[in-house]
């Protein structure tokens, strides 16, 4: 009986280490990119399944730890842009590219409607050579949708600065006000309509 209920025993412990060593572990990732306002691409990428937070910020400037009113001066080089945590078991590195190119336009230079800027700009900072890869790869895709040329830029992430706290999450923080009711919140039922992100 003893003999017996070991071999079970075991039997038991090998089928719970194959089951371990099968299932996928979920590690998070990251991605960093600008589209126009980081508060409307933060508004978007919040309601996408799979992204676990998301922070607004600066990047691909020269200014050490830059300020908001530094960025709107122009002189800094800084893009506003948002860095998300997203879960690949959910979504994949790929469709946060094509959500990203849907939810703005890549075609118009430092410009997004009236934003008007290089801080505007619509940009891709990869973290390593995989997300360069697909990065390329989501741009070509991508120029089908468009007539005119893609100017979103592809550069690799070499900093990035959280933005001061009146920033982070405004869109939900702030629905009522004029920018949220005219341009955030048009643009946020429009992906919703379609399909791309998920309703409030």
């Amino acid at each position: 009986m003893k003999v017996r209920a070991l071999a079970t025993l075991l039997s038991l412990l090998a089928a719970m280490t194959a089951s371990a060593e099968t299932k996928p572990a979920s590690k998070h990732e990251f991605a960093t990119f600008g589209g126009g306002c980081f508060w409307c691409m933060e508004a978007v990428f919040q309601r996408l399944p799979g992204i676990i937070h998301s922070v607004s910020g600066y990047s691909g400037g020269s200014t050490e730890n830059p300020t908001y009113e530094q960025i709107c001066s122009h002189g800094t080089g800084h893009a506003e842009v948002i860095q998300v945590e997203f879960d690949p078991a959910v979504i994949s590195y790929d469709k946060v590219l094509e959500v990203f190119f849907e939810s703005h336009d890549p075609t118009t230079l430092n410009r997004q409607g009236a934003d008007e800027g290089d801080q505007y700009r619509s940009v891709i900072f990869y973290h390593d050579e995989a997300e360069h890869k697909a990065a390329a790869r989501a741009k070509i895709a991508a120029q089908a949708q468009y007539a005119d040329p893609i100017v979103t830029e592809i550069v690799p992430l070499k900093k990035f600065w959280r933005a001061e706290d009146y920033h982070q999450d405004y869109f939900n923080q702030h629905p009522g006000q004029g920018y949220c009711s005219f341009v955030i919140k048009p643009k946020v039922k429009k992906l919703q309509s379609k399909g791309v992100i998920k309703s409030d």
